[in-house]
């Protein structure tokens, strides 16, 4: 594994490996046997603003031994229109790896191809990876594991955080709804990629729900989409997650956010603030995740 650029590139079995790494490298978090990354100098390539993904990959890269840089669009040549295939074959040269945050898939394939050093997708418009496999670590901690589960995605269901979610019922198995405004649901040449039938889309967030035994929304308005706020906002209310919702799941159900979260907008402040363990467990199991996607491209580079 030289790269992590989408989901839809792993398969079950690589997805399945990650999320147990993850777990040994929390149990063993200080562990110096782990430092894989020593001597190297990864550069945080980041076209976003961020919290959560900033610091666990600076974080994460310096416990596995490694040098951190962060690079932000404004502050380089890419923010005054060089070209991303340029920045990279200047940056392949000089870092040992890079974590990029963006917008368009195409420009961290792009960087990938032509920087050739380890690319990582600390998210694009078209997936966030990384916040799934800590999504899917969570559910293991939580519920034991995915299979069997059904997980009801609520919201705008076809931003980058869905499809990663897609992606990831498609490889391991497990049941996932959709549910949202038809506006906003995944588009039929998507869909049309899968192969099973655990991905399934229902616009009556209450029949969506029935007996889920996770929860999850994210931010109704992504970056990048503020001008279609209100809108939005109109749209999604039927979706919030709210205790008149919760209360047709599974009564163990678990409800996980992405976070940062909008309180009386896609889910409730009682909602929030009652799985709190959970949602804030899950933000940090984003630095376990990282370590082990970090750790996993390192070795399989010949480190380590």
């Amino acid at each position: 594994m030289k790269h992590l650029l989408a989901l839809e590139h792993l398969n079950g079995d690589e997805i399945t490996a990650l999320i147990d790494l993850s777990e040994e490298l929390k149990k063993n978090r200080r562990d110096p046997d782990r430092r894989v990354l020593a001597g190297q100098v990864w550069g945080l390539i980041f076209s976003k603003s961020s919290t959560r993904t900033r610091v666990s990959f600076e974080v994460g890269i310096r416990e596995l031994g490694g040098e951190v840089m962060f690079l932000s669009e404004r502050q380089m040549q890419l923010g005054r229109g060089e070209p991303i295939k340029d920045t990279a074959r200047v940056l392949g040269r000089l870092l040992d790896g890079a974590v990029i945050r963006t917008y368009a898939q195409r420009d961290i394939e792009e960087f990938a191809e032509l920087g050739d050093i380890p690319t990582i997708n600390a998210l694009t418009d078209t997936e966030h990876p990384c916040q799934i496999l800590a999504d899917l670590f969570t559910m293991r901690e939580k519920l034991g594991g995915w299979a069997g589960k059904r997980v009801c995605f609520l919201g705008d269901v076809d931003c980058n955080v869905a499809w990663s979610w897609i992606w990831a019922a498609e490889r391991l198995g497990f049941e996932l709804i959709l549910s949202g405004p038809e506006q906003f649901a995944p588009k039929a040449e998507w869909m049309k990629k899968l192969t099973s039938s655990k991905v399934t889309v229902e616009p009556d967030a209450q029949r969506a729900v029935a007996g889920c035994h996770v929860l999850y929304t994210d931010v109704w308005v992504s970056m990048g989409k503020e001008e279609e706020s209100a809108h939005r906002i109109d749209l999604m209310q039927p979706y919030q997650v709210n205790a008149e919702l919760l209360s047709l799941a599974d009564p163990k159900a678990i409800v996980m956010h992405c976070l940062p979260a909008y309180r009386e907008k896609e889910i409730t402040e009682e909602v929030l603030e009652a799985h709190a363990d959970t949602i804030f467990q899950e933000a940090e199991n984003r630095l376990h995740a990282q370590k082990a996607v970090l750790f996993t491209i390192a070795t399989s580079q010949g480190g380590g």
